[in-house]
């Protein structure tokens, strides 16, 4: 079940139409989740600074079970997770942050329970 949060600089209005709905598709297919497992949170016009600089920027945050856990596994999706969202909000790599944290089954909750129990 994995989580992504989207925070930008950038203003609502130049986001793209659908982005959440387009983070979650790309997610699905980058970390091989089915997309009804992915969690997604989108939130702009946030008042931040990437590498002493307060120009439009980006940071991911992306936490899940089992496929964040090792630097070989985090390489392939950084590439993967860059690659779309220099495309879609138009940022250069430079101004884009991405943080991975792994999870594990009993913290996260879901249907009055834990996962480690579903």
């Amino acid at each position: 079940m994995p989580f992504l949060e989207l925070e930008t600089s950038l203003p609502a209005a130049q986001l793209p139409q659908g982005l959440a709905g387009k983070l979650c598709a790309a997610a699905a297919a980058i970390l091989s989740k089915p997309e009804e497992r992915i969690n997604v949170t989108v939130k702009s016009d946030l008042s931040m600074v990437v590498g002493g600089s307060p120009a439009p920027c980006a940071q991911l945050f992306v936490s899940s079970i089992a496929v964040v856990g090792t630097a070989e596994q985090n390489r392939g999706h950084s590439a993967k997770f860059f690659e779309f969202l220099t495309k879609e909000l138009g940022l250069g790599a430079d101004r884009i942050v991405i943080r991975f944290y792994p999870l594990e089954p009993w913290q996260i909750g879901k249907k009055g329970t834990v996962m480690t129990f579903l």
